[in-house]
C-alpha cells in the first residue's frame, strides 16, 4: 500500500464522510455510560489532518463515548466555516424544535448501532425516527455487522428516506464476496435508497496492513453502486484491531482502487453534497 501524497490529485471540496471528534475531555466530558474511553482527538486535530490530506469538507459522526451530548460536534460545526456536517445519536423523543436547531447547526442524519459491542437500538426505533426526520431531508445511518446486517436490510430498504450503511456493513471478509451479508448489501444497494460508506477497510481486514482482505469489497461496491458510495477515514480510528491506520495511506489506497478521476470526484464531492447539503463555498487551501 503506497503512502505518498495524493493531495495534488484531490478534487476541490473533497469530503471525508466519516470521522469523529473526541473531547478534549477537559472541555467536552465523555458520557459516564460510555462503552470505551478514547484519547482526546479534538476538532483542531481533525482539521489539521484534513488540511494535510487536501480534504476540505467532513462529516462528523457522533461517537458512543459522547452519548447524546453533542457539545463537541456542535462546537466543530460552529467553527467549521460551513465545511462540516454531522450525524447524531438522538433519543426517539427528541423534541422537533431541537431537531430543527440541530438542522440549522448542520446535522443531517441520526445514527443507530447494531454491532454487538455497541447495540443500543431496535428497528422500531429506526422506523419511528425516519418518519420524524423525513421533513428535514435527513437520513438514517446504520452501524451494523455481518451478523445483524442481513436481517436489517429489508426494513432499511423500505424506509421513506435514504439509509447509509457504515464501514461496508462490517461484513466478514473471510466469507468473501459471496457471503450472505455482502450479497444482501449489494442487492439492496442496487434496488433501493441504500448508501454505503467505503470506510473501515482496515476493520474488514482485521487491522492487517495493507488491508488486502478488504480491497475486493471496495472494488465491488465501486462497480455496482457508484452513485450511492461515500468515502471516509474513520479518524481517529476508535477500537481498531492492529496498529492505528495511517490516513494518508488509506487515502492513497482509495485512489489506487478508484483510478478514474471522474468517479473519485463523484464519490468525494458530488455524492456527499447530495446527502449532506453543504453550503456553497469557494474552494480553499
Amino acid at each position: 500500500m503506497r503512502t505518498h501524497d495524493v493531495s495534488g490529485d484531490m478534487p476541490a471540496l473533497a469530503c471525508d464522510s466519516h470521522c469523529h471528534v473526541f473531547g478534549p475531555a477537559s472541555r467536552f466530558p465523555f458520557d459516564p455510560q460510555r462503552r470505551y474511553t478514547p484519547d482526546d482527538a479534538g476538532f483542531d486535530m481533525l482539521r489539521a489532518m484534513h488540511r494535510r490530506l487536501g480534504l476540505q469538507r467532513g462529516v462528523l459522526v457522533q461517537p458512543n463515548a459522547h452519548g447524546h451530548d453533542h457539545a463537541a460536534i456542535l462546537h466543530a460545526l460552529a467553527h467549521g466555516a460551513g465545511r462540516y456536517r454531522a450525524v447524531g445519536l438522538l433519543p426517539g423523543d427528541t423534541p422537533m424544535r431541537t431537531l430543527l436547531e440541530l438542522d440549522q447547526a448542520g446535522m443531517r442524519a441520526v445514527r443507530y448501532n447494531f454491532v454487538s459491542h455497541l447495540a443500543d437500538a431496535t428497528l422500531a426505533d429506526v422506523c419511528a425516527m425516519a418518519e420524524r426526520i423525513a421533513p428535514l431531508r435527513w437520513h438514517i445511518c446504520i452501524h451494523a455487522d455481518d451478523a445483524s446486517l442481513p436481517g436489517l436490510l429489508p426494513d432499511l430498504a423500505a424506509l421513506p428516506i435514504p439509509c447509509v450503511i457504515d464501514h461496508m456493513g462490517r461484513v466478514d471478509a473471510a466469507k468473501g464476496l459471496a457471503g450472505e451479508a455482502f450479497r444482501a448489501l449489494l442487492s439492496a444497494g442496487r434496488a433501493s435508497g441504500i448508501w454505503v460508506k467505503i470506510s473501515g477497510v482496515d476493520r474488514l481486514a482485521g487491522g492487517r496492513p495493507p488491508y488486502s482482505d478488504g480491497m475486493p469489497f471496495v472494488r465491488a461496491l465501486l462497480q455496482e453502486m457508484p452513485e450511492r458510495i461515500l468515502w471516509g477515514t474513520d479518524w481517529p480510528h476508535p477500537n481498531v484491531a492492529g496498529p492505528t491506520p495511517d490516513d494518508a495511506a488509506l487515502l492513497a489506497l482509495f485512489f489506487d482502487l478508484c483510478p478514474d478521476p471522474a468517479l473519485r470526484e463523484r464519490i468525494l464531492v458530488h455524492n456527499p453534497q447530495t446527502l449532506y447539503r453543504f453550503n456553497n463555498i469557494e474552494a480553499a487551501a
